[in-house]
Parts: C-alpha cells; sequence; structure tokens
C-alpha cells in the first residue's frame, strides 16, 4: 500500500540499546525493496495515488531535514516505469531530542521515522503524541511490558488497536475509526 493507509507504520521506536542494529538493518533491507507495479511478481511497493501525493511525500522529507532529522534511505521520487507515481520508500532518523513535528502528521506515504527512547514509559509517551491514534504495536518479550502498553488505566498506549509483535496493518481493513 506504500504507506497510504491510516494503519501504516510510520513511528518506529527504538530502544537505545537496539537503535543502531535495527536500523542498520533496516536500511540494508530498504535497499532490496523492489518498486513497481503491484501486480508484478516481486513487487514489494507499488505507486502513490496521485502527483499531489508525491508532492506531500517530498514536502515531509524537506519538513524533517529542516527539523533536524537524517535521512538514511530514500528521500526522493523514484523512477517511473509505468507513468504512476513512485517514490523510495524512506527511513528517518530523529535528532538526539526526538523532536520531529512532521512525524506526527499523515503524509500517506512510505516513510518511517526513527526514534530512541530509555525507558518504557518514555516510549509510551512518544508514541501517544499523535492526534490520531489509530493503530500501535509493542514487540516485547516481557509480559508486564505488555501490560503495560495495553493498560487500559489510560497509562498506555492511546489507539484504536493496540498489537503485541505483530505490525499495526493488517485484518483492520475496513474497520471503522
Amino acid at each position: 500500500t506504500a504507506g497510504q493507509r491510516c494503519t501504516s507504520t510510520r513511528r518506529l521506536i527504538l530502544h537505545k540499546s537496539i537503535a543502531a542494529s535495527v536500523t542498520e538493518r533496516l536500511v540494508r533491507a530498504y535497499k532490496t525493496i523492489r518498486i513497481g507495479d503491484p501486480l508484478a511478481e516481486g513487487t514489494l511497493v507499488g505507486p502513490l495515488i496521485n502527483k499531489r501525493t508525491v508532492e506531500t511525500f517530498l514536502h515531509a522529507i524537506a519538513a524533517a531535514k529542516a527539523q533536524g532529522g537524517r535521512v538514511l534511505a530514500g528521500g526522493d521520487a523514484a523512477p517511473s516505469p509505468s507513468g504512476g507515481y513512485y517514490v523510495n520508500p524512506t527511513i528517518i532518523q530523529a535528532p538526539p531530542d526526538n523532536t520531529l513535528p512532521i512525524a506526527r502528521e499523515e503524509t500517506f506515504a512510505p516513510i518511517l521515522y526513527v526514534f530512541t527512547y530509555d525507558t518504557l514509559d518514555q516510549a509510551i509517551a512518544m508514541n501517544n503524541t499523535v492526534d490520531q491514534g489509530l493503530s500501535s504495536a509493542i514487540f516485547t518479550d516481557s509480559v508486564r511490558s505488555m501490560e503495560r502498553f495495553l493498560s487500559p488505566a489510560g497509562s498506555g498506549s492511546d489507539c484504536g488497536i493496540a498489537n503485541v509483535n505483530l505490525g499495526t496493518s493488517g485484518a483492520e481493513i475496513g474497520g471503522a475509526f
């Protein structure tokens, strides 16, 4: 869907102890992504819906750079194999202070913003800074962290869908928010 779902993963909040290795593996993986006709075998990323969405994508990249973000992969329009509106899937690392206002906006394009945290409370607070709050996920082997993230007491993920060890997009297609 090229990031064009309201439940697409837009922000990745990584513990500082694993951030460098996970980000490095993601950058390597992004270099192997095949862009093109979404009906063709092996294509992972198809086109954006229109020219305006490409412009919104490019605006978000420029805004992220201006806000101190660093493009680690992608960040530009891709050659069009069929006259469609293609962009390179992008990874943007947030500045050390984790302020990146553009990451709180829905761009509906393949941009992944990477943040780091020290404590679970800090990560949950970052997760809850967006207005949309449609879908969130935690990857953990800790039952306590999972329960904290899913807490109905107002201290967990403030989202309509909260997943554990599963990405933010999936079977919710057609679900009302």
